[in-house]
């Protein structure tokens, strides 16, 4: 890590990526990190057993979309490199799948090496920007030298959007993303939620995101089905994390906190 990167990772703020990895057992993560991780935790004893069952997800509907057929990706709000990225998912069924990786996090940046390792009969590109601009994603460099946006592409928002907390905001993100992709594309997103707590779970959610001690914004599934207006839904629908065409009976029961995923082609 060179010293202007090093510069702009404030390791006193907790950080998205940085906490995830924390739940999923890695080791790129700093003290406010863990303390982040640990309160949430605290309160809802799910959530690192979600955040597992969320990447375990990312491998199931990445392998689901390249059996489909797609063969580019764009996986908006990477985090830090775990097993199963998307490319090396995507690879194994099809070696010439492109995929560009995208994330805030400058720590992230630095870990990006080890993702830019991909099958030589694809390619992999990494963009440090952030999903509130989807225009600088999609018109960098990078993404037009990587991906072909007049064929399929398979937009990956797994647990990224609840950290946009404005709901029209997400709407115009979702839009923008959508009508960049052609027919056959498909939209994937994962999102936290409360619709399945109890009102004990709802009230101990509320006092921490008033409080500022979580920064996800969970949403019903009322509002979810806004962002797929227009897209057809893939079956089950929209259903908990574990539930989306699981490969294992063992998934995570929560009465306090669930992750919805969502999975719609655009026709």
């Amino acid at each position: 890590m060179d010293s202007s990167e090093q510069s702009r990772i404030d390791t006193t703020v907790p950080h998205p990526a940085r906490r995830y990895s924390y739940w999923l057992g890695g080791k790129d993560h700093f003290a406010a990190d863990r303390e982040s991780g640990d309160a949430i935790a605290a309160a809802f004893p799910a959530v690192v057993a979600l955040a597992r069952a969320n990447r375990v997800f990312l491998r199931r509907v990445v392998h689901f979309l390249a059996e489909a057929g797609v063969r580019q990706f764009l996986d908006l709000g990477t985090g830090l490199p775990a097993p199963d990225n998307t490319h090396e998912v995507a690879q194994r069924v099809a070696p010439e799948s492109r995929v560009v990786y995208v994330d805030n996090d400058p720590i992230v940046m630095v870990h990006a090496r080890a993702l830019l390792q991909g099958d030589p009969r694809g390619a992999t590109a990494y963009l440090e920007a952030d999903v509130r601009d989807p225009d600088s994603i999609l018109e960098h460099p990078s993404l037009l030298e990587t991906l072909d946006l007049t064929r399929p592409v398979g937009v990956l928002l797994i647990t990224t959007l609840h950290f946009v907390h404005d709901d029209e905001q997400v709407a115009a993100i979702v839009k923008r993303l959508v009508d960049a992709v052609p027919s056959g594309s498909y939209l994937v997103i994962t999102h936290g939620t409360m619709d399945f707590s109890t009102q004990q779970g709802i009230t101990a959610y509320e006092q921490m995101f008033a409080a500022g001690r979580t920064d996800v914004r969970a949403r019903p599934r009322a509002t979810l089905e806004r962002y797929f207006a227009g897209l057809e839904i893939v079956e089950p629908g929209i259903v908990p994390v574990g539930d989306w065409r699981p490969d294992t009976d063992q998934r995570p029961v929560s009465e306090d906190l669930q992750i919805y995923a969502v999975v719609a082609r655009k026709p």
